[in-house]
């Protein structure tokens, strides 16, 4: 690059982008993944799940102040964070799977940047007309129409934040309780401030920085290229058709006559016809746009659509485009539904295989081990026992070792321990060894400390170790 050569520019300042109304099938699944995304996102705080009376009767709620995430009939606890950790490697395979297979399909239909800048321009076509008549108030000096309008329209977006921010904040409290509090002043200061950051960012990420989020902060349409291939079902321009663009029944024209109309309803501004682009999240409208142009002036629809690097080089040459599952199901996807089936399977079986008794064991290192004043050799041990169920449990304590070693709970009768429900007990536990088990000679035993629900005969149990040999003793002596 010589001295007086400009660099180029890695940031562009935002040009307003204006997409008019076009109907279709793309659009109207886009209504659709749009009403039932806002649907489950609003409505699945204030949905019941009866647990019992020692428990939260929301059906999701991430009890943080408990540190429990409840799903319905799925209780998860702190020590079960891998069943989380499992539900976001599922949800990256499942990412990589549909990028692979469909592009950007997540970024067209359902990320939530999409969906409520969908929201926002409805809200916007309601208030100022469509596309022609947005574009001219835009240029408008400002003056009482103008004002009101953007008013309006300002207050419609801030009123669909506020909403956004607080239906984030009921998952996180007992959604009738909270809602109440924070009409009355009496909710957590961290809920006023939660709600204010989530209206605010979804005011402007929905309003003012559409098509930038997208290109500058979401990092997505940068890693896409190494989940794409030849065989990636995307949409494309079949240039080899439509091109030279010109007017029709002109020998030599193609099919495109230059409407614009697929330029007009992309919510990124941009002209699929170059070929594809880091902008573009695939959400089909031009599709629809430029069908309805064909079907008018009588030509083939398909002249913008879905369709694949290898059927564009087939097709170029007079081909048939190959089998849309043959572009679906190769190595890649299948590589990548078998991961993805994997974890979801193994998150199923641990699921089902979890107990609802929780046992943790650690041994009291100061000191390792005393002897009593009749040679008795003692160790101690901190127990935790958690209760996962919705009721009080009596737990019976015991164990298993390879010497005859007694065990005594601190402060309970026959080594039962009641711990209530979704609670967590803690014991301090004691280990004897008789005198004459010195003489084994061992540095250390192995054995099994057992907690058992004499109710449902759920067991479970935690190996550790006993400390205390002869040789201590002998040293003792001399």
């Amino acid at each position: 690059m010589s001295q007086t050569e400009t660099p180029p520019s890695l940031y562009a300042a935002r040009e307003p982008v204006f997409p008019r109304r076009v109907k279709g099938p793309f659009r109207n699944l886009k209504w659709v993944i749009m009403a039932v995304t806002l649907g489950i996102y609003y409505i699945t705080p204030w949905i019941r799940w009866d647990r019992g009376p020692s428990l939260p009767d929301q059906a999701v709620l991430l009890d943080l102040a408990n540190r429990r995430f409840y799903f319905f009939w799925i209780e998860i606890w702190p020590h079960e964070f891998y069943f989380v950790a499992g539900l976001l490697i599922m949800a990256g395979l499942g990412l990589f799977l549909f990028t692979s297979a469909l592009g950007r399909v997540w970024c067209g239909y359902a990320c939530p940047q999409t969906v409520w800048t969908d929201l926002f321009i409805l809200t916007e076509r309601w208030v100022e007309g469509d596309r022609n008549a947005r574009v001219r108030l835009h240029h408008a000096p400002w003056d009482a129409r103008k004002a009101r309008l953007r008013l309006t329209k300002w207050t419609i977006w801030l009123l669909i934040g506020v909403a956004t921010g607080g239906a984030w904040i009921f998952y996180f409290a007992d959604a009738p309780t909270l809602f109440v509090n924070l009409f009355t002043g009496q909710a957590h200061p961290v809920a006023y401030i939660t709600m204010g950051i989530l209206t605010a960012t979804t005011f402007a990420f929905g309003g003012f920085f559409r098509e930038q989020i997208c290109i500058y902060a979401c990092p997505w349409p940068r890693i896409q290229a190494a989940m794409m291939d030849e065989d990636t079902i995307t949409i494309g321009y079949r240039e080899w058709r439509g091109e030279p663009r010109g007017k029709q029944n002109v020998e030599g024209h193609g099919d495109c006559i230059d409407c614009m109309a697929c330029v007009n309803v992309c919510p990124m501004g941009i002209d699929i016809r170059n070929g594809q682009q880091m902008a573009c999240i695939t959400c089909g409208l031009c599709i629809d746009a430029c069908d309805d142009v064909m079907d008018k002036i009588g030509k083939p629809r398909g002249l913008i659509d879905y369709f694949t690097l290898k059927d564009e080089e087939l097709e170029r040459t007079g081909g048939t485009a190959r089998n849309i599952w043959k572009h679906i199901f190769r190595p890649r996807t299948i590589l990548y539904t078998a991961l993805w089936s994997l974890v979801g399977v193994g998150l199923v079986f641990a699921l089902f295989i979890r107990s609802d008794i929780d046992v943790v064991v650690s041994p009291v290192r100061n000191p390792i081990y005393i002897t009593q004043s009749d040679g008795t050799i003692r160790n101690a041990y901190d127990v935790r026992i958690r209760n996962m169920t919705g009721a009080d449990r009596q737990f019976q304590m015991g164990l298993t070792s390879e010497g005859i070693l007694l065990l005594k709970v601190e402060g309970a009768t026959d080594n039962a321990v009641t711990v209530a429900a979704n609670e967590l007990g803690q014991y301090r536990v004691y280990v004897d060894a008789a005198p004459d088990q010195r003489a084994a000679g061992l540095e250390r035993s192995d054995l099994r400390l057992w907690v058992e629900d004499p109710m449902n005969e759920a067991r479970a149990y935690v190996d550790t170790h006993f400390s205390g040999t002869g040789r201590h003793q002998e040293a003792e002596d001399d």
